[in-house]
């Protein structure tokens, strides 16, 4: 199964829209959503062309599709009106890929410097920080795809696809930035 992974769209509907074009030329099976779908936060500018509404909208046409974790500033109001509702998972192992364990989470309570319950082998996969990351340890790898639309640390705005143990981190033009295979960075 092909996965596409991202985050952090923050109610961009550009980068939402350019999001689902690269998921339908991706010809990926799921897209997974690591949160903050629709809001900027306190601390972000207002990303090109905020709309949240219009999100929404983009979102729940390929509802079945989409697998949600809820972000810090996903709104629990929204989760009426959008896939976050119908489609969150919380923490935990969901069945990505049969011979890797991934451990989905935001980011913002578990992540490198505050570690969940994890097993030898499993894969750590969370947003919030805007920043792509592939950091392999003696006993896990902690990954981020980076963000949709307000990328931060001169990362670029992108997404993470995950195929038969092989991941990528993309920009939204398909250019590959880092890959991860047989336990280690290769790029």
């Amino acid at each position: 199964m092909k996965w596409m992974i991202a985050s952090d769209i923050h109610g961009s509907a550009y980068y939402c829209r350019q999001l689902l074009n690269a998921y339908n030329r991706e010809q990926a099976d799921r897209l997974l959503l690591l949160g903050d779908l629709l809001y900027h936060g306190p601390r972000n500018d207002l990303p090109e062309e905020y709309d949240p509404k219009q999100v929404i909208e983009l979102l729940n046409a390929k509802k079945q599709h989409i697998l949600c974790v809820r972000g810090n500033c996903d709104a629990e109001v929204d989760q009426m009106r959008s896939v976050v509702g119908d489609n969150h998972v919380g923490w935990g192992d969901v069945p990505m890929d049969d011979a890797m364990p991934v451990q989905l989470t935001r980011g913002h309570t578990y992540n490198e410097q505050n570690l969940p319950p994890l097993h030898r082998g499993d894969i750590l996969l969370h947003g919030h920080t805007h920043v792509p990351a592939c950091v392999p340890h003696d006993t896990y790898t902690c990954m981020n795809p980076g963000s949709v639309a307000i990328p931060k640390a001169g990362s670029w705005h992108g997404y993470l696809i995950m195929e038969n143990g092989r991941f990528q981190w993309k920009t939204m033009t398909n250019e590959v930035k880092m890959e991860f295979a047989d336990g280690k960075r290769i790029l």
